[in-house]
């Protein structure tokens, strides 16, 4: 069948080097971590804040981000995991049926958050002893940038696809054995993220709003999961028994963020930094 107004994608999953394979995602989050770093640099340069301090925040947001997202995929999406592939649940592998090397894969950013979270708080306590929503305020900042780079990783990898469009628009994911056209949903979620990411970077260094403790934090939780909840309803469902449901799991997990989000907004109004 002819689609002319599509795209048909079929990449390779990594760099072959013979000897080992690099994925695509994994480099995904690598070039993630890195542009973090960079970011939190100039963040700390700006806030006079000891650049000897960025190598543990590295440390606390690697742990967190991968170990909250392993756990929240396998909680959410995949519990059978922990019965019948342990080891799977926390190593770059799997075992069943047999031995391979997957990659960083089936990572849940519900569950990275929850990690980020939790390190940041630590953090903030144990390092940089500032108020831990000082410390949230700016760390979405990298966040957000690198939900794009995750995002293009899954299109790469050609999962978390989009439901088919029933037109000649659309993207043909050749490796799932297919041919008809499916929404890039990562893509519009990459999209999304990318104008999240442009706005809280605006917000920190230049508008009034960033001055409010909570407030650029808020913002993310609620603009992040916002757009998640709305691309949820051009993909396909994750887990096939939910399928039939009103709403997703990604959806119902993201609306309790939001909630949160415009909390820390509206509250943030009694919390001005030079009073924090």
């Amino acid at each position: 069948m002819n689609h002319f107004l599509s795209m048909r994608w079929d990449p390779s999953e990594g760099l072959d080097l013979g000897f080992f394979e690099i994925k695509y995602y994994s480099l995904m989050y690598v070039i993630a971590f890195i542009c973090g770093w960079y970011i939190m640099k100039k963040i700390f340069t700006k806030e006079r804040e000891s650049l000897d301090k960025l190598d543990s925040l590295f440390i606390y947001m690697v742990l967190s981000i991968l170990v909250g997202a392993r756990l929240g995929h396998v909680i959410f999406y995949q519990p059978e995991l922990f019965v019948e592939d342990p080891i799977s649940v926390f190593l770059p592998i799997r075992t069943v049926p047999e031995f391979e090397y997957t990659g960083f894969r089936g990572l849940a950013s519900h569950g990275a958050a929850i990690g980020v979270i939790i390190a940041m708080y630590l953090y903030s306590k144990k390092v940089v002893k500032k108020p831990v929503l000082w410390m949230l305020d700016r760390i979405v900042i990298p966040i957000a940038l690198g939900a794009i780079f995750v995002r293009f990783g899954n299109f790469i990898n050609s999962e978390i696809i989009g439901k088919a469009t029933g037109t000649d628009f659309g993207v043909i994911f050749v490796q799932l054995g297919e041919d008809f056209p499916r929404h890039p949903a990562q893509l519009y979620e990459m999209t999304g993220y990318l104008f999240v990411f442009i706005l809280l970077w605006q917000l920190y260094f230049k508008k009034e709003k960033g001055q409010y403790l909570g407030y650029t934090f808020g913002l993310f939780l609620t603009l992040l999961w916002l757009v998640r909840f709305l691309v949820e309803f051009v993909k396909e469902a994750q887990v096939d028994d939910r399928a039939d449901w009103l709403l997703n799991t990604g959806q119902l997990l993201s609306i309790p963020f939001i909630v949160l989000g415009i909390y820390f907004m509206v509250r943030s109004k009694n919390h001005p930094y030079q009073k924090a």
